[in-house]
């Protein structure tokens, strides 16, 4: 599996290449900016990317900026956001655009190798990983799923195994209408009417999420992709 790490942190890099390197990962490119992340994303191709949120010239977002631009030339590129920042902004666009494989995680927040290799390969199959407490960040001031009515509930469930609309209605023997109104209601009970629909889509999955793992010690979630 061929992957591109973006790190400004010379030792972080080199540990990242040896470690993915050990579990029969390819590093194609290890990079320590924003412009080299855009252009070894754009000529590489590789099957997941590791992003680092701040990388220089200026340290603010040229991590996650260089993926989205990256996305948008190569729809789908799987990208793992590996940081100790969440940058609410960006990482909403980067996961409402629309595309599978991405993944969020915090460095501290890492605790063994195959954690890190599993989400890896998991967004590089076109899957999600997300850290509990990115995805809290993101939807903070979401109010409590209990609005939800149990029709509701369901179809945010099919929501959030990556269903459409289509799958969704014949899952519940619903039409595609009633499944739309279902999805505006609860838009508007979790607070999400502003913003285009794939955004509010992503972040009413992500508060499916966060309800789900409030039990317990919050783990990573294993989550398929996220569709229309």
């Amino acid at each position: 599996m061929r992957v591109v790490i973006a790190e400004d942190v010379y030792l972080l890099r080199a540990g990242l290449t040896r470690l993915l390197e050990a579990y029969d990962f390819e590093v194609v490119a290890a990079v320590e900016s924003g412009p080299e992340l855009l252009a070894a994303l754009i000529e590489h191709r590789p099957d997941v990317a590791v992003v680092d949120v701040r990388l220089p010239p200026t340290f603010t977002d040229e991590g996650l900026r260089a993926a989205i631009e990256a996305r948008r030339t190569h729809p789908g590129l799987p990208v793992v956001v590996l940081s100790q920042h969440v940058q609410q902004l960006y990482a909403r666009e980067l996961l409402a655009d629309g595309g599978a494989g991405v993944g969020y995680l915090l460095k501290d927040r890492v605790f063994n190798d195959e954690q890190f290799v599993d989400a890896l390969r998991r967004v590089a199959a076109g899957g999600t990983a997300m850290d509990p407490d990115v995805v809290a960040k993101l939807i903070s001031g979401t109010p409590p799923l209990a609005r939800l009515s149990p029709r509701e509930r369901e179809v945010l469930e099919l929501m959030a195994e990556g269903r459409s609309n289509a799958a969704i209605g014949q899952r519940l023997f619903l039409s595609d209408s009633a499944v739309s109104k279902h999805i505006a209601s609860i838009f508007g009970k979790l607070g999400l009417a502003a913003s285009d629909d794939d955004n509010r889509r992503v972040l009413a999955v992500l508060a499916h999420i966060t309800g789900n793992s409030s039990q317990g010690r919050p783990r990573p979630p294993r989550l398929p992709t996220i569709d229309g």
